[in-house]
């Protein structure tokens, strides 16, 4: 049986469009088979989404640095916080090179045209420095993948910039925030749903000492 984060995953396609409503603008993704949350926008995906837009605003961010959607499936992130914030310059990284193919089709579909949209097994595939990296982590590709992905995003992110990591309590929310806290110097709950943590950390001077 294939999972989400199978590179090539060969299951019969079976599409189907679902929809999704961010800062009062309405969307609509394809998904399909062998890739995340293919019968909806998940809860987790859903506030993080929401939440990391109500942080923007509240911080006054204008919303024209770098931001990276990593394990972005079918592109609900990636493409809610461009159309949003359209001065991003947004990239979004999958290894499922069917939910690459979604993504790209959903950009276009959501008029946000000019994302880059990469296939990436975690950070192997991905250049470059970014001031946000937002990740729905996968938690069934195990803790080592998890973690390799707050790893890689504290050697990428900008100083002042930030991590946003969504997870259940009961899959591993506490453990990810004691590592957060000990990569970056700081990790904060900024928002707690249904079991589902919202953790942000910030990329400081003091990280590096």
């Amino acid at each position: 049986m294939a999972h989400y984060f199978d590179p090539n995953p060969d299951g019969p396609s079976e599409r189907k469009t679902v929809s999704a409503r961010f800062h009062g603008i309405d969307f609509v993704f394809t998904t399909d088979s062998d890739v995340f949350s293919r019968q909806h926008v998940d809860f987790g995906t859903n506030l993080l989404v929401r939440t990391v837009i109500e942080d923007f605003v509240k911080a006054g961010i204008p919303g024209d640095g770098s931001l990276l959607d990593l394990g972005c499936g079918y592109g609900v992130i990636g493409i809610a916080m461009k159309r949003v914030f359209p001065a991003l310059h947004v990239t979004m990284a999958d290894i499922n090179a069917r939910a690459v193919e979604l993504a790209t089709e959903n950009a276009k579909t959501n008029h946000t045209p000019y994302v880059r949209i990469l296939t990436s097994d975690g950070w192997n595939g991905i250049e470059g420095s970014f001031s946000t990296v937002i990740t729905n982590p996968p938690v069934r590709a195990g803790k080592k993948t998890i973690f390799s992905f707050y790893d890689g995003a504290y050697n990428r992110i900008t100083p002042g910039g930030k991590l946003y990591v969504v997870l259940q309590k009961k899959q591993g929310a506490p453990s990810s925030e004691a590592y957060l806290r000990e990569l970056f110097g700081n990790c904060e709950m900024i928002a707690r749903d249904a079991g589902y943590w919202i953790l942000r950390s910030v990329r400081t001077p003091e990280s590096d000492s």
